[in-house]
């Protein structure tokens, strides 16, 4: 597969390479047959995490949150508009700091809810604070090139 993106399932860990043609097809992980591209916001551990923010050749953004707090809480509904506008371009994903607290140390996360956007295996932005989706989505869109 020459043209092809290398994505880590969000669900099993797994890397599995999508044809590039193939990725609006909803791409399916090839060991556990999760979706690896859903429009949804995948919930991941750490581990998970690491290995997709070092490994996928997609953008990823994730957002650091906590059950406790308010304006994550809020914020949600928003995130998951803003994964099904980005779909099939970038990925999302959110990682519970109070279930996963390494997590927070790890990324240097310092207020909830924090989002970072990583790209070719590196952090690229980082915001933080309770936002639209039309602000997410113009968030990437600055960063990346990401087609409307």
């Amino acid at each position: 597969m020459a043209d092809a993106v290398k994505l880590i399932c969000l669900d099993c860990g797994q890397a599995n390479r999508v044809p590039r043609a193939k990725l609006a097809d909803a791409p399916k992980c090839g060991v556990c047959g999760a979706a690896l591209i859903s429009g949804k916001v995948a919930e991941v551990d750490l581990k998970t995490l690491e290995k997709a923010a070092k490994g996928d050749e997609l953008p990823l953004l994730v957002d650091f949150w906590a059950p406790w707090c308010g304006p994550c809480r809020a914020m949600a509904p928003e995130f998951q508009k803003t994964a099904q506008a980005l779909a099939p371009h970038v990925r999302l994903a959110k990682v519970d700091t109070q279930s996963h607290p390494d997590a927070s140390i790890r990324y240097q996360i310092r207020g909830i809810p924090s989002f970072i956007l990583f790209h070719n295996g590196r952090e690229v932005a980082r915001s933080s604070g309770a936002r639209s989706a039309t602000d997410m989505v113009g968030f990437v869109k600055k960063i990346l090139p990401i087609p409307a």
